[in-house]
């Protein structure tokens, strides 16, 4: 274990326990920085044991700054808890750590989405291209880095977005775990669209070693005040998905049908209904031109500034997330069998 001295760099990542937090702070204690877990409760499994953890309010600004003295980089990896209180918490959440940011004089890091640039999406998608969202979550997006960038052209700020695909890998919460793998137990795959389609996919811990390589180049003076990169992961059609999920299944032991497993889609239809009644389901049919128009992302930029990434293949990806999928569900049913 690094045993951290006045020299090592500190980051505090904000809601350390999620997907893209834990991740984050997996990646940054194996490059030998301190890391700085905001969490709301115990940490999860695979927290690196050298993070220390913080369990005070992301909204406590003073208290945190104070617990967080000299970390040079934030990383907000918080997220409102559904797609339908993205109206009332993304703002404020983002608002709380530019504040910390601020106050710590670090750099905040900031994971972007393909939200912002609507329909404007393409194979590959630059960072120059339109941002004209047409959605809800596409214009607080824009919001958000528009008010990041603000302060870093005011000069009371330093920030990074880093723009990538759908998150996949270990964790709750993705299109992968939701729906992709949910039924795979009983011989059954769900794709959310066409299975032709080009759709941006983010390996978790390929993203986060990119966030460390941004972290370390803004340290040695390589970034202007505000950057702005893509993270290109793996650009997979729908088919090219769950061909690999199939193999990574019957190499994990799963039993998959001679055939291969039954294949289905996402019920837009009946969405598009429930969300003239419930919010979270009118946020997600919102969402669902992102599996009609194909799109991946152009990462030259960011090769330009890190040289080479370090990017898993596709095949050992997908085996890791079909694995993890299993190893929750078994957590849970024996939480649930103990209870």
């Amino acid at each position: 274990m690094n045993t951290p001295t006045s020299s090592t760099p500190t980051v505090l990542v904000l809601g350390a326990n999620g997907r893209l937090g834990l991740a984050a702070a997996q990646a940054f204690a194996a490059a030998g920085w301190q890391v700085l877990a905001q969490v709301r409760r115990e940490a999860a499994p695979g927290m690196p044991a050298s993070a220390r953890l913080l369990r005070t309010p992301v909204g406590d600004t003073a208290a945190l700054a104070l617990q967080a003295a000299g970390a040079r980089v934030v990383v907000h990896a918080l997220n409102p808890s559904d797609y339908g209180r993205w109206k009332r918490d993304a703002m404020p959440l983002l608002q709380a750590a530019l504040d910390l940011a601020q106050a710590l004089d670090a750099r905040l890091m900031l994971p972007g989405n393909v939200y912002n640039y609507g329909l404007h999406l393409s194979v590959p998608t630059r960072e120059d291209a339109p941002q004209r969202p047409h959605t809800a979550h596409g214009r607080i997006r824009v919001a958000m880095e528009a008010e990041i960038e603000r302060r870093c052209r005011a000069g009371a700020l330093r920030a990074t977005v880093l723009t990538a695909g759908d998150f996949y890998g270990a964790g709750s919460g993705t299109w992968f775990d939701q729906a992709i793998l949910k039924p795979l137990a009983k011989g059954r795959l769900v794709y959310p669209g066409a299975l032709d389609v080009p759709h941006a996919w983010a390996y978790l811990p390929d993203l986060a070693r990119a966030f460390v390589g941004l972290a370390e180049a803004a340290e040695a003076g390589a970034l202007a005040d505000f950057a702005r990169f893509h993270f290109a992961g793996h650009t997979l059609t729908g088919a090219q998905v769950l061909d690999g999920v199939e193999r990574a299944a019957a190499q994990l032991g799963l039993a998959v049908p001679a055939g291969g497993c039954k294949r289905g889609g996402m019920p837009w239809g009946l969405i598009r209904v429930l969300g003239l009644f419930v919010p979270t389901m009118r946020a997600l049919a919102d969402m669902s031109y992102l599996w009609r128009v194909p799109h991946g992302l152009d990462d030259a930029p960011l090769r330009a500034v890190l040289g080479p990434l370090l990017t898993t293949p596709v095949e050992q990806a997908l085996a890791e997330t079909v694995r993890a999928a299993m190893l929750q569900k078994t957590a849970v049913q024996h939480a649930m069998a103990a209870g």
